[in-house]
């Protein structure tokens, strides 16, 4: 299944910053991600650190360790590109939602789309065989969900936002690399204005952007939630099914 469908032609320079990240983020996960893979330490505990994502029983597991970590990012990652391929090609896209709303929408389709196809590259390239160790392209559905209603479309999208957000917090204390660990704070601080931009055109000039929901009054820090608690509510979009055994 394709899950980009190209809904107008994209600027030039997008392309180019969608090259330069699939190139560049290629070259600085490889190394790490080949040096994870092959340890030669015996160790039961390092060796549940450092299981391969692949088949496990039957049925795609995302393993643990960096591998883990990333491909758990690229399942959530094709699940965003997903949602808002759908959003901005619904056929009344444009009559559903004002310009700045289009714009945002369209960019935060562009942002997911480039997050997707980075992991996709980089755990191509970094994965001691990625034919069967690289997460499959995944199948989605949204029940009962109207992408032609701009209620339904901005709660789906500010459930899902905020649901990456507090991910790749809680994923943050499972990163071993210091180069994926600042790869993924790039990436986090990207997911949050995403969360921010669809809070405020929910409820502009509010401080929904940055609710008590999600940023506690006490420490001043975003919500994380470990993978089997954010597992669940994704999971409640994809039917292809994976499982998750190695990650906390």
């Amino acid at each position: 299944m394709k899950n980009e469908v190209k809904i107008h032609e994209v600027d030039p320079s997008l392309n180019n910053r969608r090259s330069f990240l699939k190139l560049s983020g290629l070259t600085l996960v490889s190394a790490g991600l080949v040096l994870a893979g092959c340890s030669d330490n015996n160790d039961d505990n390092d060796m549940q650190d450092n299981t391969l994502p692949g088949i496990k029983n039957g049925v795609f597991d995302l393993g643990s360790g960096d591998f883990g970590v990333l491909t758990y990012a690229y399942a959530l990652e094709q699940l965003e590109a997903d949602f808002y391929t759908k959003v901005v090609n619904a056929s009344s896209f444009n009559a559903t939602f004002n310009p700045i709303e289009r714009q945002v929408l369209t960019d935060l389709y562009h942002h997911e789309v480039i997050h997707r196809d980075f992991f996709k590259a980089a755990l191509t390239g970094a994965l001691p065989d990625p034919s069967t160790q690289l997460l499959p392209s995944l199948a989605f559905n949204y029940g009962s969900l109207n992408f032609n209603s701009r209620t339904e479309v901005l709660a789906t999208a500010k459930a899902l936002e905020d649901t990456g957000v507090a991910a790749y917090n809680g994923a943050g204390k499972l990163i071993k690399s210091p180069d994926y660990l600042l790869l993924a704070g790039k990436i986090v601080s990207v997911e949050a204005r995403h969360a921010s931009a669809i809070r405020s055109l929910i409820n502009p000039n509010s401080k929904d952007f940055a609710g008590d929901d999600i940023v506690s009054v006490s420490t001043g820090l975003d919500v994380a939630k470990d993978p089997s608690k954010i597992l669940p509510i994704a999971g409640g979009f994809i039917t292809t099914k994976f499982t998750a055994k190695y990650l906390p």
